[in-house]
């Protein structure tokens, strides 16, 4: 399938391979280096599955740990290979999915070799968990002391009771102590099947010879996917306020409003769009009432917004370090009464709207983002570039129902981080 963009001057190549493997080409003349990713639609939330009429409930921080375990085959260590070629590999873990990529300038074809060949082959040994576990329990521990994690990780617990979205994308040093070459394994069959895995390669291939190699490379049978479990959902957070004492200098905060789920049928990219507009006129840099909580120093420059979607999740983020958070947020969820009450100034909603679109342009000219945006939508059964005419259909009264969501009882939590008493 060939598909066009005029508008944005894009195109999008894509081919599904007989065991399931879908493949994207975003061709980009010009461009110096050429990235490619392979992704498995597998996160840190997919801790409990059943496959083959047998249930697992994993420890956290499989998918992450299994992310680390993959580089290290039988001949040796993939990151070795891709040194020897010039490459720059990496790969990461989310809440939602787990990648391997790189970028190189040439012996592209050679590069895509080593990534299929170390993301489809798994290689656990009990020697090489128990030597990761170290590793990894060093990487625990540092992010465990960094303030904003602790932010991050605290307002997930508030908000859910049961999701598993509310443990650590890395676990904790307890949950990797229980994780064994067998754990590895049954995880890696269960979400690495080729069906559940798209490749992404943005600047200059030859797309048929992509094919073929992933088609050499590449499992021929594809086994089915876990079927997943996200626990008990319910509409109202678990905990109104979560705190936690560090080394700071100010309080930091996380502000989250749980969004409803998003539904079966409906876009990912048109309600991650909205909810992107959302925050960006509710508090964005340029909004009203940034102005004014910046004004009464209640935020400052870190100040930030998103809006995340995970599997029966969804919920919109904003925060930063501040004098007095619960005043910030008293003023946040004041405004956003107003506004699923009142509506959005059209003025206000057309030129956010504007920046939004301008944002998610200049995301095209980054192969590494673009191509890590496109196999999310992938993942959704869609394009990323399909990005402009699903913003073009969202409009004032859509923002209007989602502040109104928000602004129902027991829909928001905030997670503080506040300088340690000595």
């Amino acid at each position: 399938m060939n598909k066009h963009y005029p508008a944005l001057n894009e195109r999008v190549q894509s081919r599904t391979l007989d065991n399931g493997l879908r493949i994207c080409y975003i061709p980009k003349e010009g461009f110096g280096k050429t990235f490619a990713i392979l992704a498995t639609d597998y996160g840190s939330v997919d801790t409990s599955f059943t496959i083959d009429g047998t249930r697992y409930d994993t420890p956290a921080g499989v998918a992450h740990f299994l992310e680390h375990k993959m580089f290290e085959d039988k001949d040796g260590n993939a990151l070795q290979k891709f040194a020897a070629t010039g490459a720059s590999p990496n790969a990461f873990t989310s809440q939602t999915m787990t990648a391997y990529h790189f970028s190189c300038t040439d012996r592209f074809m050679e590069n895509l070799t080593i990534l299929l060949q170390f993301v489809f082959t798994p290689y656990f040994t009990e020697e090489n968990v128990a030597k990761e576990r170290g590793i990894i329990g060093q990487e625990i521990g540092m992010m465990e002391d960094t303030p904003g994690w602790q932010a991050f990780t605290g307002l997930f617990e508030g908000l859910f009771r049961t999701h598993p979205v509310r443990v650590s994308i890395a676990g904790s040093v307890d949950s990797i102590a229980q994780i064994t070459p067998n754990t590895l394994y049954a995880c890696h069959r269960a979400f690495y099947s080729p069906r559940n895995m798209v490749l992404v390669v943005c600047g200059t291939a030859d797309f048929d010879e992509v094919c073929h190699l992933a088609a050499q490379y590449s499992p021929q049978d594809a086994p089915a996917v876990g079927r997943r479990d996200y626990g008990t959902r319910r509409d109202t957070v678990n905990a109104p306020l979560v705190t936690r004492g560090m080394q700071v200098s100010q309080p930091q905060f996380l502000l989250g409003f749980k969004d409803a789920p998003r539904g079966a049928d409906e876009s990912r990219l048109r309600r991650q769009l909205t909810g992107e507009l959302a925050v960006r006129i509710l508090c964005g840099d340029t909004a009203p009432l940034y102005a004014r909580l910046y004004e009464k120093r209640l935020i400052g420059r870190d100040f930030d917004t998103d809006y995340t979607l995970i599997p029966e999740g969804a919920a919109a983020i904003l925060g930063g370090e501040s004098r007095d958070p619960a005043a910030a947020r008293e003023e946040i969820e004041r405004e956003v009464a107003h506004l699923a009450r009142e509506g959005v100034d059209k003025a206000l909603f057309d030129r956010m709207k504007k920046a939004l679109y301008g944002l998610h342009l200049r995301a095209l000219d980054s192969p590494e983002g673009y191509a890590r945006r496109q196999a999310t939508a992938v993942f959704a059964g869609e394009d990323y570039p399909d990005f402009a005419a699903q913003l073009e259909t969202v409009d004032p009264d859509d923002v209007q129902a989602m502040f109104a969501r928000w602004a129902q009882g027991e829909r928001s939590s905030m997670s503080v981080v506040t300088p340690r008493q000595q």
